[in-house]
């Protein structure tokens, strides 16, 4: 691996992004590493963060705080680190998450509690508690742990906001536990948005919210904050040239916690569309190539081959491979799909029934 690490999209539909480069996504939180010098940011808490929200960080904050935990784990493995290493023995790790509900459920990114036979919480307050693990999805690096010992008076919802409304150069906050540090407020602003993450099982995470507010390790599975006190996103990922923040964090979108939460404290088993292709990295002006598709899966049972370039999605014109994923994303297993293509030139439209994404 070079020096320089950086994070590789993959494919959230059965793709894979050939040609798109060699490297993993570096996740922003986990571990037990052997940093010994701590550079942290420190900020104006009374500092406007944006002229025209009129609020501050110090406001955001104050309103927010109480609803962060910090999240330690033990496993017996070393489970998976997305720094390397792991091994046998006992392995501690940890990362941040916030309240979802009154019941004690916390929302954090899977891989912070992967493989964790012992989940400890630490509240606002300092208080401690065990947590068990309610459910996650290794598609988009989510997952939910429930505190059920904690007293209500100590459990602080935060509202998930809508996602979809965010704006490049939105000012946002990042709380959590960088480096160990609990209550870590950084600030920013949304520096882009609809970037792709890879997943720990390797299907893409399309969407995500890329933040130029420092993100490290401990921040993982923690909130990202508008100006509004909604949280818009959960922090997951960074690039990064030194291992440490250089300013290009990723956080996946509001809309799909959302989801996904709500399907895992309902007790389900969280499904996702699959039309069963891989897709060429190639950039092309219009639409995404498909590389190959899966034998008996969706595409193939369409009739869609190697070579041919999806133009449209029923009605929605796609541009990228990107594009691409994120519609497949708002489908569910069962739904049916008009995927317009091109081949040899020629236009040509197929129905196809989505199947659900194998694991």
């Amino acid at each position: 691996m070079t020096s320089r690490t950086v994070l590789v999209a993959a494919a959230a539909i059965g793709i894979c992004l050939l040609g798109a480069g060699a490297g993993a996504g570096l996740y922003a939180a986990i571990g037990s590493d052997n940093t010994k010098t701590v550079v942290t940011q420190t900020i104006d808490q009374g500092q406007p963060v944006s002229a025209s929200s009129g609020a501050s960080v110090n406001s955001i904050y104050t309103r927010t705080y109480q609803g962060v935990v910090d999240i330690k784990t033990t496993s017996d493995n070393g489970g998976f680190s997305p720094f390397g290493g792991g091994g046998g023995g006992s392995s501690q790790a940890e990362g941040s998450g916030f309240v979802y509900d009154n019941r004690g459920d916390i929302i954090t990114n899977e891989h912070v509690v992967d493989g964790a036979n012992s989940i400890t919480v630490q509240f606002w307050n300092g208080k401690t508690y065990k947590a068990k693990l309610v459910g996650s999805d290794s598609s988009t690096d989510l997952a939910v742990i429930r505190v059920s010992s904690a007293p209500s008076s100590i459990l602080h919802p935060l509202s998930l906001g809508n996602s979809s409304n965010v704006k490049v150069g939105d000012a946002v906050i990042a709380i959590g536990s960088p480096f160990g540090l609990a209550e870590t407020v950084t600030s920013g602003i949304v520096s882009a948005l609809g970037r792709s993450m890879e997943a720990p099982n390797n299907y893409t995470i399309p969407n995500a919210i890329q933040t130029d507010a420092p993100i490290n390790h401990g921040n993982s599975g923690g909130p990202l904050i508008s100006m509004s006190g909604d949280v818009i996103g959960v922090n997951a990922q960074i690039q990064s040239d030194s291992g440490g923040s250089d300013g290009v964090g990723f956080a996946i979108p509001a809309s799909t916690v959302s989801r996904v939460a709500s399907q895992i404290v309902a007790g389900k088993t969280v499904e996702h569309a699959y039309l069963g292709i891989r897709v060429s990295g190639a950039s092309l002006p219009l639409g995404a190539q498909i590389a190959s598709v899966m034998q008996g899966q969706p595409a193939a049972k369409a009739g869609l081959r190697g070579g041919d370039v999806i133009i449209k999605l029923d009605d929605t014109v796609i541009k990228s491979a990107d594009e691409l994923s994120s519609v497949i994303d708002t489908k569910k297993p069962g739904d049916s799909l008009k995927v317009t293509y091109l081949r040899n030139g020629k236009q040509h439209t197929v129905t196809v029934t989505l199947a659900t994404r194998p694991s």
